[in-house]
């Protein structure tokens, strides 16, 4: 039996992006996978709105710079040539917003970028990244980069 028989497809790709450095890898990764695989490709972002303010609040700042990284996905998948498809999202936690976009969109792999953190000397993935391994209905992959 050939290994490209066992291999797995993905048909859609959601790469959740949330300002780190990196997001830009991730996105080339995904469009990799995705050229390969001819999938469909998400990227979105979430901007958090705090429970004291009502959950359509604008907030000028976060929508911009969000719009921005987001049109730095399109450019990053168009030189990979290909398209992704971009979604802003206003939500009170991340995660779940995530994973519901994910079940939504029927969703075979979550790519995720995720920044080496220390807490308490300690490594440390944060709050997002484990909800997002506990819950997801699909393949999650992460990607780290090496900062030195």
């Amino acid at each position: 039996m050939s290994e490209a028989k066992n291999r797995t497809v993905f048909r859609r790709i959601l790469v959740p992006v949330s300002g780190t450095e990196a997001d830009d890898e991730t996105m080339r990764m995904a469009c990799w996978i995705a050229k390969r695989d001819k999938s469909k490709l998400y990227a979105m972002y979430v901007i958090t709105i705090k429970r004291s303010l009502p959950l359509e609040a604008e907030i000028e700042s976060e929508t911009r710079r969000a719009e921005e990284l987001l049109d730095r996905m399109e450019r990053i998948a168009e030189a990979e040539d290909y398209t992704v498809e971009t979604d802003l999202l206003q939500a009170r936690e991340v995660a779940p917003t995530i994973i519901d976009e994910a079940v939504e969109r029927k969703v075979d792999l979550i790519i995720m970028g995720v920044k080496y953190q220390r807490r308490f000397g300690q490594f440390s993935l944060g709050n997002i990244v484990p909800y997002i391994l506990k819950n997801a209905t699909c393949q999650v992959m992460l990607y780290s980069q090496y900062t030195g």
